[in-house]
């Protein structure tokens, strides 16, 4: 089996807040908001919009009405930490940046490079929806020999 995504569903605490600014993020990473959907399936208590890509599907939902008002917490146990995607080069990774401003995310760092992770020459960029929801702009490919796509080095380092 390929450690392959299908899709992934992250639960936002307000629809109303949170499908604005997707809408706005996800063309941005290629995401066509032409294969949006959007449906309540009541005997689930759920809000659900839909992003559809051919290389995966992503989500956004409403909470349970138990959980309504609770602040996300990415450190909480079965929260989502962050999520990373891959640019294919560190111009787009800084183009998005601007983007990324231009619709209101949180930038909480700018590009840079962190050479506390692996592969070398690990640059990203790391930045809130309106929840706090993280995310990561993410080019490992610095011109150098090891392919983006190999596994981290065995140094003690950790991929973010």
């Amino acid at each position: 089996m390929e450690p392959i995504v299908d899709h992934m569903e992250v639960t936002v605490g307000d629809m109303r807040t949170a499908v604005p600014f997707y809408d706005r993020l996800l063309p941005l990473l290629g995401f066509d908001l032409k294969r949006r959907s959007e449906a309540v399936i009541e005997q689930h208590e759920k809000h659900v919009v839909s992003y559809e890509h051919p290389c995966m599907g992503f989500a956004i939902t409403s909470p349970l009405g138990v959980f309504a008002g609770e602040a996300i917490n990415r450190r909480k146990p079965g929260s989502l930490h962050h999520l990373a995607f891959r640019a294919p080069s560190r111009a787009e990774v800084d183009r998005l940046h601007l983007e990324l401003k231009a619709i209101g995310a949180e930038i909480v760092s700018p590009p840079r490079e962190y050479p506390e992770y692996t592969p070398a020459g690990y640059y990203a960029l790391f930045f809130k929806d309106p929840e706090g929801i993280k995310y990561e702009i993410v080019c490992t490919d610095d011109g150098g020999s090891e392919a983006p796509d190999m596994p981290p080095q065995q140094t003690g380092k950790r991929r973010r």
